[in-house]
């Protein structure tokens, strides 16, 4: 691999390609079968050889999916927490094989490993994982436990490790860890419900908005104190394995020359919410209005931080300095962080919670700070940046159109962008350019979020699959990327290309892509034969629309793992819940699959593409590498 990564290097280079990054989620990672109890982890020592197998195909980077602890039963990682990771992201096979002095015992992880359902190198029900794990790591805590209680000089040493993390993230651990107990002791239910398990009504609003009860929710925390010292030592212990090995995920990706993206969800978890309440609004919830990617909207039910406790960077109030707190703690632990729905950030767009039908509140919603005076959303006028002048005089303009907003002057920009430089601030602190910001930015650029991406030099994703080929303006033509841009052809919400490649096929699409490709890659005298080409043969046809990322202006490159494999089924169908949904693995055998894939004309063939793009980028100013890649591509295709 040694002289196939140095010829992907050097045509990255050609191509002015400053990131290529594999996407993949926590479960995706491979396991050795003797630990494997049906999910994957980025922490075991199979998904490290994973990793340096990445880096040795050319990534130069990794992005993750959102880490935070789940509530139980949801196997989305979107549902995670802001602060906590999560647990099932632990590696059991090093805490069986020797890691805090052994704290698994091996017949332990043997027996979870053999009662799983379904096959090895298979998702497992997401409810058995579960399982596993609380059984994994409650003995894991007994044992150490145990040892602690015999005075063990490494149980005493992990114990001084424990008490060190609890009083540095003691801001977000100490109400977790509080939230677990009562969320156990009422059947799991989410804050709101917890009066149906017959909670007392203090108990949900016991980190709420001040109510003339300060002395009751005193006193009701003083008689909780118990709860929550008794289950602190588990928590921490747990939150402790799940943070350390992730650092030690990371030093082991920076040796291999591989930066980590962490991804930082804009949904809020109940458990957050509940800790926090003060800071969130109490009428209003974040959701996704009518667009290109969902017509209908999406009602998201996420929490929306209070703008009237935010304050200003100067002076953060409350719900500001919650964000910074998460922000600094993501920055600490990845070299770049990908920016789930900035609009969230910038202009969210929200409706009333209160409202039986949520779609249809949705769809009535409006931006937080761009309704200076609807007559369906009074309340929200308190909270308007955007004067009434500076909205789209037409009135057939849609309140979620990216040009109801038409202009804003600098300092209303400043205002749109104070959580955006939270996270541009906090990165350049680290010395990390803002290229590092990843913005999940997708059909719909409002006017204020483009705004505030111009004053970072942040740019957007094009998805190539989505690409209108028929339309020349269209966002997601690769010629029409800018290169502070991020570039893929799918994600974890889409179909894999192989997948759209069959459609486009049954569709009767599949000519008008190949020309089109064909107008990106070839020579104009030669672009009749090479569409033919591409629409006889699907592995080349694939080739061709990676190649046209390379050969974008985007600097920024991304795949993600089902499209490196070529995978038919999509990882996520967005609106759905399965076992099936974010669950998707490799197996342990992750080389020999990748090379299988590729004899059967699927997966990503790196160097075939580049070899494409360098031809059209480059003509024959690197004639010789494009040689050399195309040859490499051809042995990769024979399983040499």
């Amino acid at each position: 691999m040694t002289e196939l990564s140095a010829c992907v290097r050097g045509a990255l280079d050609a191509l002015g390609v400053e990131h290529l990054v594999l996407g993949i989620h926590d479960p995706s990672f491979p396991a050795a079968p003797d630990e494997d109890v049906g999910r994957g982890t980025p922490c075991s020592e199979t998904a490290l050889r994973f990793l340096g197998f990445a880096r040795a195909l050319g990534f130069d980077g990794v992005q993750l999916g959102p880490q935070g602890r789940r509530p139980p039963g949801s196997a989305s990682p979107y549902d995670g927490s802001l602060f906590a990771r999560d647990p099932l992201s632990i590696s059991l096979g090093r805490l069986a094989s020797g890691e805090g002095g052994r704290l698994l015992r091996g017949e332990t992880l043997a027996k979870l490993v053999a009662e799983r359902p379904g096959e090895l190198g298979r998702p497992a029900p997401y409810a058995y994982v579960e399982q596993a794990y609380r059984a994994a790591l409650g003995e894991a805590f007994a044992t150490f436990s145990a040892r602690l209680a015999e005075g063990e000089p490494g149980a005493r040493s992990l114990a001084a490790e424990l008490d060190a993390f609890a009083a540095r993230e003691a801001a977000w651990l100490e109400r977790s860890v509080l939230y677990e107990a009562l969320a156990e002791s009422y059947a799991g239910l989410p804050s709101e419900r917890w009066s149906e398990a017959g909670a007392p009504a203090l108990d949900a609003r016991l980190f709420g908005r001040p109510a003339g009860d300060d002395a009751a929710r005193a006193r009701r925390l003083e008689a909780l104190a118990p709860a929550r010292r008794a289950r602190a030592p588990y928590e921490a212990f747990v939150q402790h394995l799940a943070h350390a090995q992730h650092a030690e995920l990371r030093a082991e990706a920076s040796a291999l020359g591989l930066r980590l993206f962490g991804d930082c969800q804009i949904g809020t978890r109940d458990a957050d919410l509940w800790a926090f309440r003060a800071h969130f609004l109490d009428d209003y919830a974040m959701g996704a209005p009518p667009s290109r990617t969902n017509p209908e909207g999406q009602a998201w039910h996420y929490p929306v931080l209070d703008p009237a406790r935010m304050g200003s960077p100067a002076r953060p109030g409350p719900a500001l300095r919650l964000l910074l707190l998460r922000v600094e703690k993501l920055l600490a632990e990845y070299d770049g962080l990908r920016l789930d729905h900035p609009h969230g950030l910038v202009c969210p767009w929200v409706y009333r919670r209160a409202d039986a039908d949520a779609l249809r509140a949705v769809q009535q919603g409006a931006r937080l700070f761009e309704a200076p005076d609807l007559p369906d959303h009074p309340a929200l006028a308190r909270y308007a940046i955007a004067r009434r002048d500076q909205l789209n005089p037409d009135p057939a303009t849609a309140r979620h159109a990216d040009d109801w907003v038409v202009s804003l002057d600098d300092a209303q920009v400043e205002r749109y962008a104070v959580l955006v430089d939270a996270f541009v601030d906090a990165a350049r602190r680290r010395g990390l350019p803002a290229s590092r910001l990843v913005c999940e930015v997708l059909s719909t650029l409002p006017y204020p979020l483009r705004r505030v991406l111009a004053r970072h030099g942040l740019g957007r994703f094009r998805i190539t699959q989505k690409a209108d080929v028929r339309n020349p303006a269209d966002v997601y033509r690769s010629e029409n990327a800018r290169p502070e841009d991020w570039i893929m052809v799918g994600n974890h919400d889409t179909d894999p290309l192989l997948a759209r490649i069959a459609a486009w096929r049954a569709e009767g699409r599949l000519a008008e892509r190949a020309r089109y490709l064909a107008d990106r890659l070839a020579r104009e005298d030669e672009r009749p034969a090479f569409a033919a080409a591409l629409e006889r043969d699907p592995a080349r046809f694939a080739d061709a629309c990676f190649a046209d990322l390379f050969a974008s202006p985007a600097r920024h490159v991304f795949v993600f793992v089902a499209d490196l494999y070529g995978w038919r089924e999509p990882y996520n169908r967005p609106g759905t819940v399965s076992d099936e949904n974010w669950s998707r693995r490799l197996p342990a055998a992750f080389e020999d699959a990748y090379r299988a894939a590729l004899a059967r004309g699927e997966g990503l063939n790196l160097p075939a593409a580049l070899a494409l793009a360098l031809r059209a980028r480059r003509g024959d100013g690197f004639a010789a590498l494009a040689e050399r890649l195309a040859g490499e591509g051809a042995r990769l295709r024979a399983g040499a």
